[in-house]
C-alpha cells in the first residue's frame, strides 16, 4: 500500500474509533480493553492477549453523565461516562483508570453504578515516585494489576508473554519518536491535523498492525523532498488538540505543528525504557523517569526548559497551549511554563478548549492574529 494510502487509512480510523475498534476485535480475535488517560499498563493487557483501546472521550451530548460529575469536571471524564452509559464502551471487557487527578479519583467509584456492566480496574501511581518506597509500590501496583488483567482474560500471563509486549512497546516508542522527528520535516504532507490524526489512531489498532503502517509513512517520507515552508512552526502543549475540526483553523493559517508536548501524543512515547531490571522494574522505571509531566510530581518542573530545547530542536516559531477546561493540573503549571516561555522570548498562544465546542470562532480570530503576528 501507497504510504499517502495508509495516512488516509490512519485519519479514517482516528474519526471513527468506534468502527475502528470494532474493526480491530474482528480482524483480530481479542477482547478490547479501555484505558483512561493518562497512563496505563498496556503492556500487561498487550500480554494477555487482549487489545488496549484508548479511552479520550469526544464530541457528544451529555445527558446522563451530569448524575455523577458536575458541569466544572474535564470534559474527557464526563464524555467517557457518557459513551460508557449509553452504550458506546459495550464493545469493551474491561477498563484501567489511573487516578492521577481529583476527578479521576471520583470516576472509579461513579463507573461501578454508572456503568456496572463493565469491570474497573484502578491503579494508583505513587507521586514520589524516585524513591525506594515509591519504585517498590509501582512494582506492587503493576503486579496487582497483573493479577485483576488475568481474571479478565480468563488465563495467567506467562513471563514470556510480558516480555514480548515489553519488546514490542519499547519498539513502537522508538518507532513513534522517529516519526515525530520526520513528520517535522514535511509540513505540507503532515500537517497539524493529519499529525494528530495519524497519532490518534495508535489508540485504537493492534500496535503490531499500527507499528507497521507507520513504518511504511516513514519510508515513504524517505522518498519525498523536503521542500521549504511558507507558513509558521508551532510546538503543541496540554492534554489534547482536539476537538478534531480545531486543527483545520491551524491549517487554513498555514501554521504546522512540528513537535508536541501533548498526554494524548508524544508523551505516550517520548520517554525510552530501561534496559536493566526485570519487566517489572522497566515498567516503573518509565514512569519514574518521565520529565516535565503535569500528572507526575516533579519538584523542580522541568516542563519549560523542554518546551525551550523542542522549540529550538524543530525550529518552531511559538508554543500552542491547548488549555483543556476545568484540568487543574494543566492550569497549575501553565504561570511557571509562561513565564519560562516569555524569558526565552518565544510566544505562545493559549486556547481554552473543550470537546464539547460546537463554535470555534473566537477561535480562529485568535488563531489568525497569532499566525499574523508572528510574520
Amino acid at each position: 500500500m501507497n504510504y499517502r494510502d495508509v495516512i488516509k487509512k490512519l485519519e479514517t480510523a482516528a474519526l471513527y474509533p468506534d468502527k475502528t475498534v470494532a474493526d480491530s476485535i474482528g480482524k483480530t480475535g481479542k477482547a478490547a480493553v479501555g484505558c483512561f488517560p493518562i497512563y496505563t499498563p498496556e503492556e500487561i493487557i498487550y500480554a494477555a492477549g487482549m487489545l488496549p483501546v484508548g479511552m479520550w472521550g469526544g464530541p457528544t451530548e451529555l445527558k446522563r453523565a451530569d448524575k455523577y460529575l458536575q458541569s466544572f469536571c474535564c470534559s474527557i471524564m464526563r464524555s467517557n461516562i457518557e459513551y460508557g452509559m449509553k452504550g458506546t464502551y459495550n464493545m469493551l471487557k474491561g477498563v484501567v483508570l489511573p487516578t492521577f487527578c481529583d476527578t479521576l479519583k471520583c470516576i472509579c467509584e461513579n463507573w461501578k453504578v454508572a456503568v456496572p456492566h463493565i469491570p474497573i480496574i484502578p491503579i494508583v501511581y505513587p507521586q514520589n515516585r524516585n524513591t525506594d518506597a515509591g519504585f517498590t509500590y509501582l512494582t506492587e501496583e503493576f503486579r496487582r494489576v497483573k493479577v485483576e488483567v488475568e481474571t479478565l482474560a480468563g488465563h495467567e500471563i506467562s513471563d514470556d508473554k510480558l516480555e514480548e509486549a515489553w519488546n514490542l512497546y519499547e519498539d513502537y516508542r522508538e518507532t513513534m519518536r522517529r516519526f515525530s522527528e520526520a513528520a517535522a520535516d514535511y509540513p505540507q504532507i503532515i500537517g497539524a491535523k493529519t499529525r494528530h490524526l495519524i497519532l490518534k489512531a495508535g489508540w485504537f489498532l493492534d500496535k503490531k498492525e499500527y507499528l507497521e503502517d507507520i513504518r511504511t509513512i516513514l519510508e515513504g517520507l524517505k522518498q519525498e523532498e523536503k521542500q521549504p515552508f511558507s507558513g509558521k512552526r508551532v510546538i503543541a502543549t496540554g492534554l489534547i488538540a482536539e476537538p478534531d475540526s480545531l486543527l483545520d483553523i491551524f491549517e487554513e493559517n498555514q501554521i504546522a505543528i512540528v513537535g508536541d508536548d501533548l498526554a494524548q501524543e508524544s508523551r505516550q512515547f517520548r520517554t525510552k525504557g530501561r534496559e536493566v531490571g526485570d519487566f517489572w522494574e522497566r515498567m516503573a522505571g518509565r514512569i519514574a523517569d518521565q520529565k516535565g509531566d503535569t500528572f507526575l510530581y516533579e519538584a523542580e518542573k522541568t516542563r519549560g526548559q523542554m518546551l525551550i530545547d523542542l522549540v529550538r530542536e524543530r525550529n518552531a516559531d511559538a508554543v500552542v497551549v491547548f488549555m483543556m477546561k476545568f484540568c487543574d493540573p494543566e492550569e497549575f503549571d501553565y504561570p511557571i511554563y509562561k513565564k519560562e516561555l516569555e524569558a526565552a522570548g518565544i510566544p505562545h498562544l493559549y486556547l481554552e478548549i473543550d470537546q464539547q465546542l460546537d463554535s470555534f470562532e473566537q477561535i480562529r480570530t485568535r488563531v489568525q492574529s497569532f499566525a499574523e503576528m508572528l510574520i
